[in-house]
């Protein structure tokens, strides 16, 4: 058996699995896995579960089914929940999404080279890119399912069995763009590519490519009427921030932000030069199939703007999907040596597992200081009102607390009344229903929802999160018993006036609300 005939470790299906298995290992430790946004998710999975029930979270919250691309984990976790509960629940789906990314990217590899290359691992870790980590679930988990979904149609087009494919994908895209219509849409441009440079293979000419490749396309289609019932009329959504260049070059070297900014960067470095050495060394080039696909992504990243139906960071989410699929491309010629071959299979173990280890150390701090914070509730009343407050910088570190949504925690665990959800309309289920603007007309809904529970400092240019003395001098405190603060920003101890302290650790605080009236009238007695 020659070398290149023979199986390398990297191909052994003992070692996809090994792989996988060590792409949840950052998510063993956390209770809570430390994604950002993620505990304010859980927070409205609290209210779903609780749907027909009498809990204090059905007076603060109104939940309401809707048929919008978007609703992943929201479906998901009604079964799983009724085996594990909510949180544990919880954990096991996130654990799932990057080991399902992982397996859809060594099988696209599969598909498209016989084989998985060695350079497939250094696509691995960007199952952790930067929309993981800030907790946008359901994108994350539809992208999963359509790395994999795109791998399917691959293997069904390899196989001719082009019937099965197309009754298949009439189920598969709806199912994807219920999950999140990204990830429909990413599909839809992965299948695109690739079907019109088979296509173009097949036939030798541009026109009749196209022609075809939009025949084959048609399964894929049905969701463009559910997009057009979801967003039309009141919910259509605010569409902005078109070609913001210094965005959009911050955003890619953004793609594996965590915790450590050279770290991460180190390692984004070395997954371009991987991808430049793939287009300047004879040694290595690359599948005409992934990399029409990862041009077709990186024009869509240029053209789409920073919000899309209301829903922020839209560019950004696509780029760890861009390296990933140019990293997949890269494929070994025939001629390439056996040394070769087992350096790049030792690097790209090396860059997977030294990542790996680093996410694994960023997520357990992550999780100790979340953890470290929650204790507060172990004091908070079943179905209390709290304001929490999360202290914020003007400027935005590199790593963050991942605190930001923690708040919704209180509703995880207490029923208690939070003031960190969202309120998009048409992009979530939930609604805050709590009446808090007492405080008059102008402050109308303003500690009803995000971001009530970021504080900023004094002096920062506006943003839309509100400086934290602003919010201290002005919440509607017969509407609250708590103040739940974490981090905060430096503050006049007066702020505090008609509360005392209950519990504290470090830079965590738990405050009852003793008097009720306004600060102002407080402070004036005072006087």
């Amino acid at each position: 058996m020659s070398d290149i005939a023979q199986d390398y470790w990297w191909e052994q299906k003992w070692a996809h699995a090994l792989l996988l298995l060590l792409l949840s290992v950052p998510l063993l430790y956390p209770t809570v896995p430390p994604l950002v946004d993620l505990p304010g998710h859980m927070g409205r999975y609290r209210v779903e579960l609780d749907q027909g029930l009498n809990t204090p979270l059905t007076h603060f919250y109104h939940f309401q089914w809707q048929l919008i691309g978007n609703l992943g984990i929201d479906l998901l976790i009604i079964p799983v929940a009724k085996i594990f509960g909510l949180e544990l629940g919880t954990k096991l789906i996130i654990m799932s999404i990057p080991v399902l990314t992982g397996f859809g990217t060594l099988w696209i590899a599969r598909e498209v080279h016989g084989k998985v290359t060695p350079t497939a691992l250094f696509a691995l870790p960007f199952a952790y890119a930067h929309p993981f980590m800030f907790g946008f679930v359901n994108y994350t988990l539809s992208m999963a399912l359509a790395l994999n979904a795109f791998a399917l149609w691959l293997r069904l087009e390899r196989l001719g069995r082009y019937r099965l494919r197309a009754l298949l994908f009439l189920f598969i895209a709806p199912g994807l763009w219920i999950c999140h219509i990204y990830g429909w849409a990413a599909l839809c441009l992965l299948a695109a590519s690739a079907e019109i440079v088979h296509q173009h293979d097949k036939r030798g000419a541009w026109l009749p490519a196209l022609f075809h490749a939009a025949l084959n396309g048609i399964p894929l289609a049905p969701p463009i009427l559910l997009m057009l019932m979801w967003r039309s009329g009141a919910v259509a959504g605010q569409t902005a921030g078109w070609f913001i260049w210094q965005t959009k070059l911050a955003w890619f070297t953004e793609t594996l932000r965590d915790h450590w900014f050279w770290f991460d960067i180190a390692w984004l470095i070395m997954a371009v030069l991987v991808l430049a050495v793939g287009v300047l060394e004879k040694f290595l080039s690359y599948s005409r199939n992934l990399a029409a696909s990862a041009i077709i992504l990186l024009i869509m990243y240029i053209l789409i703007p920073y919000v899309v139906f209301g829903s922020a960071y839209a560019d950004m989410r696509l780029t760890p999907f861009i390296f990933i699929i140019a990293l997949v491309g890269i494929r070994i010629p025939e001629g390439t040596g056996k040394p070769t071959r087992r350096i790049l299979g030792l690097l790209g173990l090396a860059y997977f597992g030294i990542r790996t280890a680093g996410t694994t150390l960023s997520f357990a701090q992550y999780a100790s200081r979340a953890n470290r914070a929650m204790v507060a509730l172990e004091h908070v009343p079943y179905g209390s009102r709290l304001l929490s407050i999360v202290g914020r910088t003007c400027a935005t570190p590199w790593s963050t607390s991942h605190l930001e949504h923690i708040p919704a925690m209180a509703m995880v665990r207490r029923e208690a009344f939070s003031d960190d959800q969202w309120d998009m309309e048409g992009a979530q289920l939930l609604r805050s229903v709590y009446p808090v603007a007492q405080g008059g007309p102008w402050m109308l809904r303003a500690f009803a929802h995000d971001p009530a529970q970021m504080g900023l400092p004094d002096g920062c240019p506006l943003r839309i999160e509100p400086h934290f003395s602003w919010s201290m001098r002005n919440f509607p405190r017969d509407s609250f018993d708590y103040v739940w603060l974490m981090d905060p920003v430096k503050f006049d101890p007066r702020l505090l006036s008609g509360m005392h302290l209950i519990w504290q650790d470090g830079p965590y605080m738990l405050y009852h609300v003793d008097d009720h009236r306004p600060l102002e009238q407080q402070l004036a007695e005072k006087q």
